[in-house]
């Protein structure tokens, strides 16, 4: 099954340096967080993916042919697709570079990336700037079992910042200690049906407007409740804070 990774984004929210490189290019120790999610996958017997590029898609191109050459076979190149052999010693996969342009919505992305390549077939979809260790085969085994046309992976993050409870003006309760919210949110980790692509009207749709309300209300959008870890990279505070996790930990948290 072939992975979609959205790395079309704008990263606004990363200062100067969301304006030289995709978001997807940020890097986590040595390596771009992508080349991370990539990992991530493979480990688990994953090794199919789409790369849906947008913004500074030249810095994610130039990342797999140029600073990686000797570990690339182009397999096609054209202006707006390009498909490679990656191997080296710890990590092989087979890579599909396509450009889907800068204004496209993240549903618009998935389609025009899907009929580059004529697909008639399920897929996996997650966003080019998280991580977490959700065991992939029990998502796909969740999705399939339940006869669900979406499944989304459910996280509980984080909060950012102390929590206060408060009754008639006075703190009756007061925690700083950024524990997990009760809350669940769409933590990407996606498994699409096929005839769910149908829904993705135009170029611009966002996958998570459209295509998920409409399946919602249908009650064919399930979710797969993950426990773990899981993080996104949003601001500069998450890359320290990605960084801090990657040389402290023996094992990153989001490694399987």
């Amino acid at each position: 099954m072939k992975t979609f990774i959205l790395c079309g984004g704008l990263g606004t929210r990363l200062d100067y340096e969301g304006t030289l490189i995709a978001k997807p290019m940020v890097r986590i120790g040595k390596e771009p967080i992508l080349m991370h999610i990539i990992k991530n996958f493979a480990d688990q017997k994953f090794n199919e993916f789409v790369f849906c590029l947008g913004h500074k898609s030249n810095t994610i191109v130039d990342y797999f042919l140029k600073e990686n050459k000797k570990n690339i076979k182009v397999l096609i190149k054209e202006k707006k697709y390009i498909k490679f052999l990656y191997k080296n010693k710890k990590t092989n996969f087979l890579g599909y570079l396509i450009y889907t342009g800068l204004n496209a919505g993240t549903g618009g992305r998935i389609k025009i990336a899907y009929k580059k390549l004529k697909l008639n077939e399920d897929i996996m979809m997650t966003y080019g700037d998280g991580l977490s260790n959700v065991p992939i085969k029990k998502l796909i085994k969740f999705h399939y079992r339940n006869k669900s046309k979406v499944t989304l992976t459910a996280v509980r993050p984080k909060e950012r910042y102390g929590i206060l409870k408060i009754k008639n003006n006075r703190v009756t309760y007061f925690d700083n200690q950024n524990k997990k919210t009760s809350t669940y949110i769409n933590g990407g980790y996606f498994v699409i049906d096929k005839n769910s692509i149908k829904k993705i009207n135009n170029s611009k749709i966002y996958f998570e407007q459209g295509p998920l309300n409409y399946f919602a209300k249908k009650k064919k959008l399930l979710a797969f409740k993950h426990e773990g870890f899981w993080k996104s990279l949003d601001t500069l505070k998450d890359k320290n804070d990605f960084n801090i996790l990657y040389k402290n930990k023996k094992k990153s948290p989001w490694t399987i």
